[in-house]
């Protein structure tokens, strides 16, 4: 169907007819929710929520400094800025402005939007600042002084691209960028790697590497650990699989040996591999420590820092100066340990912090070169966010605690299994008002399943607000493709598989009605990226186990895919379609393609935008074409601005998350809720 496409035009993402066809639906839409009773008070209690000067101020520290990034109602495009750990003790801490990026704008004239920032290590003095044009993941890159809080003239500076960039020294960087015909890969990322010096151009830079056009990305980055100083470059082969190698003095390249689906960093004396396949003995999903220098000397013999189980998977890990912090999770719920390095290559290990049961446990961050400081976020479904700081071995303190934003009282947390198609048990966790006494009621069902992303346990305040405040079930169910028990996992949907992930959303579905938790009727799904695919498999493939049906920023057309924009980079995660046998599963399996006249579909509410430079919006504009086409029940919201994320700042995500929590609960909710 791709060659006689119809509405391949709609794909011309800033084209005048599909911008105009898009301002219609965008007007339909509004019309039949933005317009709702209710609405504009739900977004209001929502924008509330996002915009609360009472929020943590979640920090990095860099040098002296702890810096944070923040939004509110006076500043919609945010401000960067910084403060002391003493000053961040307090209830109202003096924040430095470093830079206005709603100023920025103003002044610029450009929708410039935060990126992030590459601040130089080890003297914190100046920072590779990144902005993006109204939300897209490429991005302008300027070089700032922390000092004087102003960009540095005739500093590094980089032209809009996917920019890949890292400081070496004060006066060098790693950079991969756009250069020219050639220079990136099918996927839109740098292809080469190259060593730039203060005060030469940039087209002087010198190159260091390069992979091929069919890669997803090459990058270089500096190891600064003092006594430790490296450089290396990294191949990423696709998505899942990637080739490092250790950049001498005399600029060769000396492959780190290590599985090609591993992932390997050197830390110090320590060479960190974590498998994703069986390597030398040892099961994917464990983490191995080897002395750096003997293994590139040919030595194997590892450390075994972490071994996976049925239950058991690695979430995570972050470095103190002396130690290792691990987090990992049992049945999707986390627990946290402290790994120290003894004489001997030996490890020891003890927990860090008691953990409450079905809650997530994160590393905020660490200054693994200086110190054995650590942050630590506490959270759990219907339990706000607590910020500990503390030192290994040491008194932890609660930095901050964060209020609650919506009225918990009657609410519970649950956790199930439902048995997939082939009989995998898939486990997905309830939080809700008790059914019981009362029955069935509406429930929303959200769910990713793919590349690995771990749904956990956390506070969801807007969801608090706009769905468990009303009486209303919310499910997050942990399906296959995820990595919620590790590689294998992930696996298990992978290309011709991704049907698993499909069935088992669909089993949870089935799990939630014969608990009698909800029925069909009052049974809505909700995903985006990824997650959009799913909800397209949803409507395809199980269209009677849903009320209503929300996608965000979908990816539909499995055929065309790796055709759009960044697409090419998933072809490991999903087939590639130019490839004769995948492009028969890829076929089976595409929403786009699938949809038909024959067949009853639940509402459907798709929403995307134009600057989303990843997924293409095409998917959601040309599916809704099709739906319409069909006679289906279809609404498209399209934001002009946003990227990926779908909103570019919070009146914008208020704005969304309203439209789609009053689709909702207009479809699901019952006379007597309604």
């Amino acid at each position: 169907m791709t060659n006689d496409d119809p509405y391949l035009w709609l794909e011309d993402i800033e084209g005048e007819a599909a911008l105009a066809w898009v301002a219609e639906r965008n007007a339909e839409t509004d019309a039949a929710l933005a317009s709702a009773a209710g609405f504009a008070s739900l977004k209001q209690r929502l924008l509330e929520v996002l915009d609360a000067p009472d929020r943590i101020p979640y920090v990095a520290r860099h040098g002296e400094f702890l810096y944070n990034f923040w939004r509110d109602a006076g500043h919609a495009r945010g401000v960067w800025r910084r403060t002391t750990l003493e000053q961040y003790r307090t209830d109202t801490p003096r924040w430095e402005v470093l830079l206005d990026v709603d100023e920025l704008a103003a002044t610029e004239g450009t929708k410039w939007m935060w990126a992030g920032a590459r601040v130089r290590r080890p003297d914190c003095g100046r920072a590779l600042v990144c902005l993006s044009r109204d939300g897209g993941d490429a991005v302008v890159v300027r070089e700032f002084d922390l000092g004087t809080r102003t960009f540095v003239q005739d500093g590094f500076q980089v032209a809009e691209a996917k920019t890949r960039i890292g400081w070496i020294d004060a006066d060098t960087v790693f950079v991969g960028t756009d250069f020219g015909p050639g220079t990136l890969t099918d996927s839109g990322y740098p292809r080469t790697v190259r060593t730039w010096r203060r005060g030469t151009p940039l087209e002087e830079a010198r190159p260091v590497f390069e992979g091929e056009t069919r890669d997803v990305a090459a990058g270089g980055w500096h190891d600064s650990t003092p006594g430790f100083e490296r450089d290396f470059v990294v191949r990423s082969t696709d998505f899942h699989h990637s080739e490092m190698y250790l950049l001498t003095r005399d600029a060769s390249l000396v492959r780190i040996d290590v599985p090609d689906d591993a992932t390997a960093y050197a830390h110090r004396e320590h060479l960190i591999v974590t498998l994703k396949s069986d390597w030398l003995g040892h099961r994917a999903g464990s983490m191995l420590a080897f002395g750096f220098d003997s293994f590139l000397a040919g030595d194997r013999s590892a450390e075994v820092l972490f071994t996976p189980d049925a239950r058991t998977a690695l979430a995570g890990h972050a470095w103190t100066r002396h130690h290792l912090i691990l987090e990992t999770m049992h049945d999707v719920s986390t627990r946290i340990e402290v790994l120290t390095p003894t004489p001997g290559s030996r490890w020891t290990r003890e927990p860090l912090t008691d953990v409450p049961t079905l809650s997530t446990v994160t590393v905020v961050d660490t200054d693994p070169d200086v110190s054995d400081e650590f942050f630590l976020d506490v959270s759990g479904f219907l339990q706000p966010s607590t910020l500990y700081h503390g030192k290994v071995g040491g008194e932890t303190e609660i930095l901050k605690r964060a209020p609650s934003r919506f009225d918990a009282a009657g609410l519970t947390v649950e956790q199930y299994f439902a048995i997939s198609q082939d009989g995998t048990k898939v486990p997905y966790f309830v939080v809700g008002p008790d059914h019981a006494p009362t029955g069935p009621g509406p429930a929303l069902l959200y769910g990713y399943g793919g590349f690995e992303v771990s749904l956990t346990p956390s506070y969801g305040a807007v969801t608090g607000r706009a769905w468990l405040e009303r009486g209303g079930t919310y499910v997050i169910a942990n399906i296959r493709g995820g990595g919620e028990y590790g590689p294998g996992w992930h696996r298990a949907a992978l290309g011709a598989e991704r049907v698993r992930a499909f069935e088992d959303f669909a089993a949870v579905a089935a799990d939630l009605v014969a608990r009698e938790i909800t029925t069909p009727a009052m049974l809505g799904a909700a995903g985006g990226s990824n997650g959009g695919l799913l909800m397209g498999a949803m409507v395809t493939r199980y269209p009677e186990l849903f009320g209503a049906i929300v996608a965000q920023v979908p990816l539909l057309d499995m055929l065309r895919f790796h055709e759009l924009l960044a697409g090419a980079s998933w072809t490991a995660e999903y087939g590639d379609p130019d490839d004769p046998d995948d492009r028969v599963h890829l076929g089976a399996l595409s929403p786009y393609h699938l949809l038909s006249a024959g067949q009853v579909y639940p509402p459907l509410l798709l929403t995307t935008s134009t600057r989303d430079d990843r997924v293409h919006p095409g998917h959601a504009r040309k599916a809704a074409a099709r739906l319409r086409e069909l006679g289906h029940r279809v609404l498209l919201h399209e934001n002009t601005g946003g990227g990926h994320a779908g909103a570019g700042d919070n009146e914008q995500s208020a704005h969304n998350n309203a439209l789609m929590h009053t689709f909702l609960w207009r479809h699901l909710s019952s006379p007597a809720l309604g």
